[in-house]
């Protein structure tokens, strides 16, 4: 069975990951996916620092904070129409769309939004929406 998000959900999700507090992103990463993974992802070396994030002891800085924009943005859709599960093995998975690389991979190392560009339009094509 195929999910499908409509235009409606993706516009709002895309909203939410521009309006959202930074705080509040982190935890819905860590939450989706773990500390562990929600650091890799944002280029961190100590899972620690998420927690850090989410309770407002401290800011993340460039480029993480872009990282985290846009792991919201991918992992909404994936799991509003899959599963975290699915997210998970979606991001750390090799991607033919993204010249094979895993994008959990091309998050981390993202320094700029052009880094970035082929991520939102994969997972949504995944997720099953139009483009």
């Amino acid at each position: 069975m195929e999910a499908i998000l409509d235009a409606n959900k993706i516009e709002q999700i895309e909203r939410e990951a521009t309006m959202t507090s930074l705080p509040k992103i982190a935890g819905f990463l860590q939450e989706s996916l773990g500390q562990k993974l929600t650091a890799y992802i944002t280029g961190l070396t100590d899972p620690k620092a998420v927690g850090a994030w989410i309770k407002g002891e401290s800011d993340p800085r460039p480029p993480a904070d872009m990282r985290l924009r846009y792991a919201f943005q991918i992992v909404r859709m994936l799991t509003e129409a899959y599963d975290p599960e699915t997210a998970k093995a979606w991001l750390f998975g090799s991607n033919t769309r993204l010249n094979d690389e895993a994008p959990a991979y091309l998050l981390r190392r993202a320094e700029k939004v052009d880094d970035l560009r082929q991520l939102v339009p994969t997972a949504r094509a995944f997720a099953g929406s139009a483009e």
